[in-house]
């Protein structure tokens, strides 16, 4: 999502002093209608073969919402607001455009090893959404991510170009539905190479902009597009008391919150996290992951 031009001011807060997190931060539903490429093939149901043994246990199909009129993707912001229930899902863009290797190469850092710590350290589940391109530059963290029960992987596109004509001043796939369909895909498989076995059947577009033709042009795969209610303002914030600030205002139950796993372009999410999180759970929220809440909102319809 990150884009200079997509940057959020908000009033700078007072910083409160940080949690004792140091040797954490050194390590760093319903039935789907269409599996999608991104997820699980559901497994056979566990049974006894006539020799007695047992088959492979079913793997949960990861909760999707329906298909839209004529097969569009279906788009999902939020969970069910219920005040008994409080539930709120912070996720995360890894983000990483096809063309920024060479400032990777040159040191720039995509990643930030200190969240994930800290989200570990803090016991906080939450769903990463992860371009292709950032999986490929650093297979390592996703495989680590995607094999943590903490966690879900998601898809944010190849590319990191945008499926609108403009959209924060990204690169444009130029409205060719058939580039749409393939930089998903593609996405897919880079996530899967790089070790993450599951990665959910869900696609957050690049900045968040999406039209008819892009949900249409996706919409055979069988994702559910993912979108926020809350945004962070973390894209090139420094002030991270800020950050937490914007979250802590914008949260209801079941609110979806947009941050960045992107050091050098988000380097004040990891303290904001700090903050934010007591101060949920000081509220009687519960942090729960995307699928949760798409699980909880398919099953009442």
């Amino acid at each position: 999502m990150i884009s200079r031009r997509s940057r959020h001011r908000v009033p700078a807060l007072r910083l409160l002093p940080a949690a004792a997190l140091a040797a954490a931060l050194a390590s760093c539903g319903t039935t789907t209608a269409h599996p999608g490429p991104g997820s699980s093939a559901a497994a056979p149901a566990t049974s006894s073969t006539p020799s007695g043994r047992h088959s492979t246990p079913a793997t949960p199909r990861p909760p999707t919402l329906a298909p839209g009129p004529g097969g569009l993707t279906p788009v999902f912001s939020h969970g069910p607001r219920e005040a008994a229930h409080k539930t709120v899902a912070l996720t995360f863009d890894a983000d990483m455009t096809a063309d920024e290797g060479p400032r990777a190469a040159a040191g720039e850092r995509f990643d930030n090893p200190a969240l994930i710590g800290t989200l570990r350290a803090l016991e906080v589940p939450a769903t990463v959404f992860m371009t292709g391109r950032w999986a490929e530059e650093y297979p390592d963290e996703a495989r680590a991510l995607g094999r943590d029960p903490l966690f879900e992987v998601a898809n944010h596109s190849y590319s990191h170009y945008s499926f609108t004509g403009d959209c924060y001043g990204l690169p444009t796939l130029d409205g060719d539905t058939d580039r749409m369909r393939t930089d998903v895909e593609r996405a897919f498989t880079a996530i899967r190479a790089a070790g993450v076995p599951h990665p959910m059947p869900y696609f957050r577009f690049p900045g968040g902009c999406h039209d008819r033709r892009s949900l249409r042009a996706v919409g055979a795969l069988g994702v559910t597009a993912v979108q926020w209610d809350v945004v962070g303002g973390d894209a090139f914030a420094t002030d991270a008391d800020a950050v937490a600030r914007q979250v802590l205002d914008g949260v209801r139950p079941g609110s979806v919150v947009v941050l960045h796993c992107t050091r050098s372009a988000a380097p004040a999410t990891e303290r904001a996290v700090r903050k934010i999180v007591p101060e949920l759970r000081e509220r009687g929220y519960r942090f729960v992951r995307v699928s949760e809440l798409i699980g909880a909102s398919a099953g009442r319809h």
